[in-house]
């Protein structure tokens, strides 16, 4: 086994990863701040024996990526928060069609065409559908550059084992910052000679359009009309995601065992709350840290047994939003411990001493 590290920035570890992942296909369209990304795979694409086509639109990207994936090719697309939300009624197809697909977002600033500063103001968008109809996609959110390569292989993964769409939520943080990245080349080979699931057992696409010669045809849609048909379809969606929220909750975490407050922060917010919790350690304060991974499906499992354990712990949710993640921690301790909140959007990220301030308020 052999390691190499490279300078890179986010975005352009996000395209090597997925390429390194085994995605074949990959369409597009340009937007701030995520341009890296699209150029990366059209320079490194034909190389790797796959197709990059830059789209006329967002529209035309995902429902390229929507074919691609009915192939059975790994396939990916992405863009940011506007374009994002062009692409929604694809999603929803690919939902709707049990396809498995990749879609990065790398958010900007909004509402509207917003600005192209960082924020994580699309998590509603991310984690409860997005598009028409009663559908989730996996969601997960890298913290560093390391992550967010690592990250392509897990949800190609959980994609293909699934057939669901997998959302990797990054911002522009992430996506324009450079730091070291650590390949290890053996991922490339064993993803390069099959698509594996996360548990390492190979995926079979029997159901996908590769030609009907010698067996049936396949049929891919999400169109039911005959009357029950819709219903009990659905059915089997919320089985599944009922399935996905028992088995693929991630998240890390710093200090629980004897915090009174634990900061909750996801991708790079994470990375400024993990250097308040240092910073308060240092002064003998109990603060602790909870970043989920996946935030579809929310870590609940966690917040629950922490909230029951001792009625005096309380929550900080730290967002580059106005609490849309707040939700989900609200919901997960269910009125069992006190949920506090600090944010910033638009381009606002909050700082190391913002969140002290805060923290010093709350007088834990």
């Amino acid at each position: 086994m052999s390691k190499s590290k490279v300078l890179i920035t986010g975005n352009e570890a996000i395209a090597q990863g997925a390429i390194d992942a085994g995605c074949r296909f990959y369409a597009g369209y340009p937007i701030t701040p995520q341009n890296e990304l699209p150029a990366y795979m059209a320079r490194q694409m034909p190389a790797a024996g796959g197709i990059f086509i830059q789209a006329e639109s967002e529209l035309a990207a995902i429902n390229m990526v929507f074919g691609a994936a009915a192939a059975g090719v790994r396939a990916m697309t992405s863009s940011s928060s506007p374009g994002i939300s062009l692409k929604q009624e694809g999603i929803s197809y690919i939902a709707g069609a049990e396809l498995p697909a990749v879609i990065v977002n790398i958010m900007r600033g909004g509402p509207g065409l917003g600005n192209i500063w960082p924020a994580q103001s699309d998590y509603f968008q991310a984690t409860r559908g997005g598009g028409h109809g009663d559908y989730r996609s996996i969601v997960l959110a890298p913290s560093s550059i390391q992550e967010a390569y690592e990250l392509m292989f897990l949800a190609f993964d959980l994609a293909d084992k699934y057939r669901i769409p997998a959302i990797i939520l990054g911002d522009g943080i992430l996506g324009q910052m450079m730091e070291p990245l650590l390949v290890d080349s053996r991922l490339s080979l064993v993803v390069s000679e099959r698509p594996a699931t996360s548990d390492q057992q190979p995926t079979t696409k029997n159901w996908a359009l590769t030609g009907a010669k010698g067996r049936p045809p396949n049929i891919v849609k999400s169109f039911y009309m005959k009357e029950g048909d819709l219903e009990k379809f659905n059915l089997c969606l919320q089985e599944k995601y009922k399935v996905i929220q028992g088995k693929e909750e991630r998240f890390e975490s710093l200090f629980l065992d004897d915090a009174k407050l634990i900061l909750v922060a996801y991708g790079t917010m994470a990375r400024i709350a993990k250097s308040v919790v240092q910073r308060l350690r240092k002064e003998g304060k109990k603060a602790g840290l909870i970043r989920p991974i996946t935030l579809w499906p929310f870590p609940q499992k966690i917040f629950q047994r922490l909230a029951i354990s001792d009625k005096r712990l309380a929550f900080l949710v730290i967002e580059m939003s106005y609490g849309q993640m707040l939700e989900d921690v609200k919901l997960a301790v269910c009125g069992k411990a006190k949920v506090e909140f600090f944010g910033r959007s638009g381009g606002g990220v909050p700082t190391e001493e913002e969140i002290i301030k805060k923290f010093e308020s709350l007088k834990v």
